[in-house]
């Protein structure tokens, strides 16, 4: 007989304290620490414990007792359900002051390396509509909240456009409205949505593997230019084209109108055709005089005005006069290579996905850069002695690493090539930390610069200056 677990207690009127990593707070209970989601500090609330361990438990508030001075009112109407935008009720002054606390605390925790005064946080400017990039999962399996079941709440119908609800990967919210992309996307969704229902168009089962609509993404640039992707679990030639068709006539603003058959079992289409239903196969991004080319692959920073304040700190950084030869570390489509390199003799930009060089190339060839180079491959394998002796050692590096930080190859590499001065942009300020601290011995930390790309998010960017000792 399978034993019965123990069922997870209620924890009356804890005090929230403080906020911690993954956008969650913490309070304490009997000398035990509990991670809360969608409370600020100064919340007094109810718990329902939802994992507990040795040393700490997770849980979800269940009833307030009182709310919080810092508290405001979340803008979304998804707002606790959806996992995104976890910081709403903070106002934005306490959550970029919450990031530049998480900066110094890894810089100062796990770098223990010395520092210059940290400058104060670049907040961003728009804090709602600011991403440029969005996609969306069509599910037959619509996630109903707590208090939708609780009240026995029915439904006409169980599919649903939106966002996959954390830890359940065949579940999705359906998304009336989204705050973090210019409104055509909410538009675009909406307008889908309700045409499938009406023509009878199957959602996609994950779990079974079938029906037809299966994702959309919406990439809009500050040029005014619009994509749209939608992904097919199979070809039905005459439903693909009506809805194509019907799209394009609701919405002419569309600039470029892609589709793509995916009917393999995961949702990425990098290794998909994507085809032409109407328009271009690209858009365009605009940063000072330069173009950079947008496919529906392409990587490009989901903020673009703050990419634009981050990069020119990076430029800044680097000190650069136009003898210098600079390499642009994890370069992806080439977007730092191609800003500094009006002010630099050379850049070399690494990249491991090939794709992502292909367009760095055709960025640099539409505006006219004939000092760059670019190259594809794993970065530990690149970045050796022999490719440092055969292009020269750099002048300046920067890096660009993804979350997990650079492997430590890498820093020897970098240690090797010795150059005056090391730009690092982190989207992870621990593993920068970690890096940093295997940098100390050559190099000194001389400038900081936390940037918020994302705000209601607990993701922060960081730049760090570093010279040689």
């Amino acid at each position: 007989m399978a034993k019965k677990k123990k069922p997870l207690p209620i924890l009356s009127e804890v005090t929230i304290t403080d906020i911690a990593a993954e956008g969650k707070a913490i309070a304490r209970v009997d000398d035990m620490v509990v991670f809360v989601p969608f409370v600020v500090p100064g919340d007094v609330v109810d718990l329902q414990v939802t994992r507990k361990k040795h040393h700490f438990m997770e849980a979800r508030p269940v009833h307030f007792h009182q709310y919080s001075e810092k508290r405001i009112e979340p803008v979304c109407e998804h707002f606790g359900i959806c996992g995104g935008c976890k910081w709403q009720i903070l106002p934005y002054e306490e959550q970029i002051r919450y990031k530049q606390k998480q900066v110094t605390d890894n810089l100062t925790r796990i770098g223990k390396i010395e520092l210059p005064e940290i400058f104060p946080i670049l907040g961003s400017a728009k804090t709602e509509f600011y991403r440029n990039k969005l996609e969306f999962t069509f599910s037959n399996k619509r996630w109903r909240t707590f208090e939708e079941i609780a009240e026995g709440k029915q439904f006409d119908t169980m599919n649903a456009v939106g966002f996959h609800i954390p830890g359940q990967f065949d579940k999705v919210l359906d998304i009336n409205q989204c705050w973090l992309q210019d409104d055509i996307s909410n538009q675009l969704r909406n307008e889908i949505r309700r045409y499938a229902l009406e023509k009878g168009l199957t959602f996609f089962d994950l779990r079974a593997q079938e029906g037809f609509l299966r994702t959309m993404m919406v990439r809009t640039a500050s040029t005014g230019e619009l994509m749209l992707i939608v992904v097919f679990y199979y070809e039905d030639k005459e439903a693909r084209e009506a809805l194509l068709q019907h799209l394009a006539d609701m919405f002419p603003q569309i600039t470029s109108l892609l589709y793509v058959i995916n009917s393999k079992a995961n949702d990425t289409i990098t290794d998909q055709e994507v085809l032409v239903f109407k328009g271009a196969e690209c858009i365009y991004e605009k940063m000072e005089d330069l173009k950079f080319k947008i496919g529906p692959k392409s990587f490009y920073q989901t903020n673009s005005e703050q990419a634009y304040e981050l990069y020119k700190i990076a430029r800044n950084f680097a000190q650069l006069t136009g003898n210098e030869l600079v390499y642009d570390l994890y370069t992806g489509t080439g977007t730092i290579a191609n800003f500094v390199a009006h002010q630099a003799h050379q850049v070399v930009g690494i990249e491991y996905v090939p794709e992502a060089i292909e367009d760095a190339v055709v960025n640099s060839e539409i505006n006219s850069i004939k000092n760059t180079l670019f190259y594809a491959g794993d970065m530990k394998d690149i970045l050796n002695a022999a490719f440092i002796e055969k292009h020269g050692k750099p002048d300046v590096i920067i890096t660009d690493p993804p979350r997990a930080g650079m492997h430590e190859d890498v820093i020897d590499a970098i240690l090797f090539a010795a150059p005056e001065r090391i730009v690092y942009v982190s989207c992870n300020p621990a593993t920068q930390a970690r890096d940093l601290n295997l940098l100390d011995k050559a190099y000194r930390v001389t400038k900081v610069q936390p940037v918020d790309m994302f705000p209601h998010t607990h993701h922060v960017e960081n730049v760090v200056l570093m010279e040689r000792r």
